[in-house]
């Protein structure tokens, strides 16, 4: 069990500079949640956090949604992705595609923005490479309001794994011998 005093009893620059990773580039979240200290547990954290997106105004999420990088997009080209996107768009190969496979995720990527008003968002831990294509081609037929619960479903997805990452790396960080 994962010990979250530490979390709780951090200042809110602590807890916002420790937390702030696990939603893409939007370190606010983790600062909105500070005040809702103490959590008695991960998924209470993590609801915590879930809880301050959903209740954002259209607007507020808009720009949130748009936070995030399109799938191997010009972020991961010029290398200014976060270092938890890239590790995550390398578990599903995005790193690795072929010539015809990046043209192909550059197209979608044009009409899902132009559809939907937002990047393509998903979960790439749960899809293989294809998967990811099968599903891109799928939700761009799917109304805009649809595509907006679905990417916060997958947000929740990613989030969590980048919370149980962080929180887990920390503690084996605290239990580690001192060099």
């Amino acid at each position: 069990m994962i010990d979250l005093t530490s979390f709780n009893t951090a200042s809110r620059e602590a807890f916002t500079a420790r937390l702030g990773p696990v939603f893409e580039n939007s370190r606010w979240v983790a600062e909105a949640v500070w005040q809702r200290r103490p959590f008695d547990s991960v998924d209470s954290l993590h609801a915590a956090m879930m809880a301050v997106v959903r209740g954002q105004d259209e607007a507020s999420l808009a720009a949130f949604l748009n936070a995030h990088p399109d799938l191997a997009g010009r972020e991961a080209k010029q290398g200014t992705m976060t270092a938890e996107s890239v590790e995550e768009q390398g578990t599903a190969g995005l790193d690795r595609l072929s010539a015809s496979e990046v043209a192909a995720m550059d197209e979608l990527n044009g009409k899902y923005r132009a559809r939907h008003g937002f990047p393509f968002i998903i979960c790439v831990r749960h899809y293989t490479r294809l998967g990811i294509f099968a599903e891109f081609r799928h939700r761009l037929l799917r109304r805009s309001d649809e595509e907006c619960r679905e990417a916060l479903r997958q947000i929740a997805f990613i989030s969590r794994y980048r919370l149980d990452a962080l929180l887990h790396h920390e503690a084996r960080q605290a239990v580690a011998p001192a060099a």
